[in-house]
């Protein structure tokens, strides 16, 4: 990982832990859940940008490229209620526990988008995963209020 574009794919380094270095991609962006929805928001078209940089001249997504993960997840977390300290908790869990499981299992439309080749394949799955978690968790939260 010489190049500055491999440096943010691997968000500075966070694709590199092993096991399963999607899920230390995804949970390295969890303390911003805090920040609220709107800085959730933000962030993941931040990654979604800088990932299409990064990646626009790969075909592959190798384990080590983790901005999708940061991205995906960022946006599912947008989807959180307004909660403090504690509260907010058990919601991100299941927001991590939901992208995740999307992200590792690609159902329908995210496994077809995740056959593509290059930088949109490559973020696109994400993203939809974390829409998906996103809305999930939004209908959790009209159920559950």
């Amino acid at each position: 990982m010489r190049s500055p574009e491999d440096r943010l794919a691997a968000l500075g380094g966070i694709g590199l832990l092993k096991p399963a270095p999607g899920t230390w991609g995804s949970a390295a962006v969890l303390p911003f859940a805090w920040a609220g929805p709107g800085v959730c928001l933000a962030l993941s078209v931040v990654f979604l940008l800088v990932g299409l940089w990064a990646l626009r001249a790969r075909r592959d997504d190798p384990a080590w490229v983790v901005v999708d993960e940061g991205a995906g997840q960022t946006l599912a977390l947008a989807a959180l209620p307004m909660l403090d300290g504690w509260a907010l908790l058990p919601w991100v869990l299941a927001g991590f526990a939901l992208f995740r499981a999307l992200d590792i299992l690609k159902p329908g439309p995210i496994g077809w988008i995740d056959r593509r080749a290059g930088p949109w394949g490559i973020m696109g799955d994400d993203m939809l995963a974390g829409l998906f978690a996103g809305l999930v968790l939004i209908l959790a939260r009209g159920v559950l209020s």
